[in-house]
């Protein structure tokens, strides 16, 4: 700060020459002082906020998970390339502990016992479509539109014009110039919904979604 200060008053004095007096010297001193501070103020306050606000939103996203899958991948991929054993005891005790869960009865709720595939296919029920019943949005986008759905906010069009731009707010929250930007197009697309657009709605919705994630 004291470097930039200075050579900005060298500068003011070699523009200016003999009209610059010594109380303008220290007023312009003065100034660029504070706002030197102030910007090492927002620096230092507000970095580990803006930290905190990117990796949570990438946590939201999914990212992070996707970054650690492509993570133990690259690291498979290394332990196979640098010619690692693989134990054959594991191997071979991995098919013979499912042979036996799988032989395994399990005993009826009345009379008589039933085997695991046999029960599944009594019930016409598998272990996939079950999974497909109680899968869980993971996502953010993906948590938004189902608890929209759930609170009744399905038929807000306009919901959709603020999720998609949404991420972009979040992640140039640090960039003055390029969140104005992305506002100024989100007020555009607004601009053009007809009908009554109540943003506390989509503050519940997304804080409901935040919660869940």
């Amino acid at each position: 700060v004291v470097a930039v200060r200075d050579a900005m008053l060298d500068l003011l004095q070699l523009e200016v020459g003999s009209a610059m007096t010594p109380s303008a010297s220290d007023g312009f001193r003065a100034m660029l002082g504070y706002v030197g501070g102030a910007f090492i103020y927002v620096r230092v306050k507000y970095a580990e906020r803006f930290g905190c606000l990117a990796s949570s939103w990438s946590q939201a996203t999914g990212k992070q998970a996707a970054e650690a899958e492509s993570g133990s991948g690259e690291e498979a991929g290394a332990q196979q390339d640098s010619g690692a054993v693989v134990e054959p005891a594991a191997i071979d005790a991995a098919p013979e502990a499912n042979n036996n869960k799988n032989t395994g009865k399990k005993k009826g709720w009345f009379r008589g016992s039933l085997t695991a595939s046999s029960a599944g296919k009594a019930s016409g029920y598998s272990g996939s479509e079950a999974g497909q019943n109680t899968s869980v949005p993971k996502t953010f986008n993906d948590m938004f539109n189902f608890n929209a759905a759930v609170m009744g906010f399905g038929s807000r069009t306009w919901m959709q014009d603020i999720l998609s731009s949404f991420g972009d707010i979040v992640t140039n929250a640090s960039n003055a110039a390029r969140l104005q930007a992305e506002c100024d197009v989100l007020s555009l697309k607004m601009a053009k919904r007809k009908g009554n657009i109540t943003l506390c709605e989509f503050k519940g919705v997304m804080l409901a979604s935040l919660r869940s994630l």
